[in-house]
């Protein structure tokens, strides 16, 4: 793909899902009506004011209703739009790694201990507030040492969620002081009724690279999605772009839907996204895009799915292992034109 400066590649819906128009919220309060009503109802007995004063009065409170509705949506101060804006101008800019000072301790925990550290439910973003959907953080730490920023959306504005050690158990491990704003997270996790109405399931996660992947009724994780694949295969090797900041729309108390914004940057990219995640049996994400390159690029993964194979119990680990078995998928399903349903286990080479 040639290069003209930021090229823009919009990959559109990139998922099943239809996407609304941005914009702010239309505002229906009878303020049309204002220029062409009579200041005094025909007939009425009320002593009618100057039809001037009584006009502009109509217009001043209009305005107001008007202008509170757009403060009030957090749409209108923040959307897709400004994403794509925040993609174009990161996408003429010499590309910089977002990193932290993750203190080694975190660095060389085991995937064991590092499942060790979990954040508290009671810290859930929108815990008690009448709210389907709650949001964890993930800490940094393992092979996670790259941060994410992330935000909250409502009627108050844009808030930044600061990391603080008070909303994680450590459980047993023994790590050294950390202090509220050190860190960023690796990533989040999004919760919702799933399964139960009395309790709030796992439902989608966001971590590492631009992986993510949700879950439907009643099923474990598989796939994994990502938002961009770059020279996968390629002898020059692949190139990993990364979710670095997501922006979370509060929803309101009766919302079945919940919207997430996200940027993506890496060397030779970068990428607004906009998620719709409906969870539910099944679960659908609607997802759109808008790709800058700054580089060419030789293959472009759009919409790119991604698993993990081990061992599983059609080829079972050489040595003793914890574990029955250790993968995201252990097969591939094939559903023919003919009709044919067609099963082709995995093996690791």
């Amino acid at each position: 793909m040639s290069r003209a400066q930021a090229s823009s590649v919009d990959a559109g819906e990139l998922q099943d899902g239809r996407i609304a128009a941005r914009g702010a919220h239309p505002v229906r309060s009878g303020c049309a009506n204002a220029a062409r009503d009579p200041p005094c109802g025909r007939g009425s007995r009320e002593r009618c004011t100057s039809p001037v004063r009584s006009f502009l009065s109509r217009w001043a409170a209009c305005f107001l209703v008007a202008m509170a509705a757009i403060v009030a949506s957090p749409a209108s101060a923040f959307d897709f739009g400004d994403v794509i804006q925040i993609a174009g101008e990161l996408a003429g800019r010499p590309y910089r790694p977002r990193t932290a000072a993750v203190p080694e301790a975190l660095r060389k925990l085991s995937f064991s201990e590092y499942q060790q550290i979990r954040y508290k439910p009671e810290r859930n973003l929108w815990h008690r507030a009448g709210i389907p959907f709650e949001v964890s953080m993930v800490h940094l730490g393992n092979a996670f040492e790259q941060p994410v920023a992330v935000h909250e959306l409502s009627s108050d504005g844009n808030r930044r969620l600061v990391f603080n050690p008070s909303q994680f158990d450590y459980g047993s491990l023994k790590l050294p002081q950390l202090k509220a704003g050190e860190l960023g997270f690796a990533g989040l996790r999004v919760h919702y009724p799933l399964n139960d109405r009395t309790r709030k399931d796992e439902v989608m996660v966001f971590l590492g690279a631009s992986y993510f992947r949700a879950l439907a009724q009643g099923l474990r994780y598989g796939l994994s999605a990502r938002g961009l694949a770059i020279d996968t295969g390629e002898a020059s090797g692949e190139e990993f772009p990364r979710f670095v900041e997501f922006w979370l729309n509060r929803p309101a108390p009766g919302d079945r839907a919940l919207i997430i914004f996200a940027l993506l940057d890496s060397r030779r990219a970068t990428g607004a996204f906009r998620f719709v995640l409906r969870p539910g049996a099944p679960t659908r994400m609607e997802v759109r895009a808008r790709i800058y390159l700054r580089e060419n690029v030789a293959k472009l993964g759009i919409a790119p799915l991604t698993s993990m194979y081990f061992y599983g119990e059609n080829q079972p680990s050489a040595t003793p292992m914890l574990r029955p078995e250790v993968h995201d998928s252990d097969g591939l399903s094939i559903h023919s034109s003919s009709g044919e349903w067609l099963w082709r286990p995995l093996q690791n080479p």
